[in-house]
């Protein structure tokens, strides 16, 4: 049984709540996400705290009250404070721009690589090779960064590659004759 559920996630002021049928949505100062809740789980929301109870006995149920909270917890995060990643892109004339709606990464083929900013989602530049990205949606923010470090992963005999910030790799000893 999910224990998380049972934790009452803060809404702070300036973020409001309301749910029409099975659907929440939370919106704050950077904008409104939306959630579908499950059948045999019920959001209450009560002293500025969004409550999370099981209303069916099944497993189901139970295992899903501690996904919609944790849903629920980053939504509140997100259109309050947002969340970002940072890539950072090692190797030699390894470089990013961004264009309109659109990233130019050069990653050491014989072409560029356009990739299109979806929309909710932020791209930024500090320097040509550090690539930050932010929005409201985590799980979103998530998936882009992912989707941007699988054109040149890192690999493990120099480190080249799109890596996050925090990555840390391991690198191999080269062959020896």
């Amino acid at each position: 049984m999910s224990r998380i559920s049972k934790n009452p996630v803060s809404v702070p002021a300036g973020v409001e709540y309301s749910q029409v049928d099975s659907v929440v949505s939370i919106k704050g100062p950077f904008g409104v996400l939306h959630q579908k809740i499950v059948d045999g789980v019920a959001v209450s929301f009560d002293n500025d705290n969004l409550n999370v109870s099981v209303t069916g006995n099944s497993k189901h149920s139970h295992a899903m009250s501690g996904t919609i909270r944790s849903l629920l917890s980053n939504m509140v995060l997100g259109v309050n404070k947002g969340f970002e990643k940072k890539l950072i892109l090692v190797g030699v004339g390894y470089r990013a721009q961004v264009n309109d709606n659109l990233l130019v990464l050069s990653l050491g083929f014989s072409h560029v690589i356009d990739y299109k900013i979806p929309e909710g989602i932020q791209i930024k530049l500090s320097t040509p090779t550090e690539i930050v990205v932010s929005g409201i949606d985590k799980q979103r923010v998530g998936q882009v960064a992912s989707e941007i470090r699988a054109y040149r992963k890192p690999e493990p005999y120099k480190g080249k590659g799109v890596r996050y910030s925090d990555e840390v790799i391991i690198l191999k000893e080269a062959k020896k004759k």
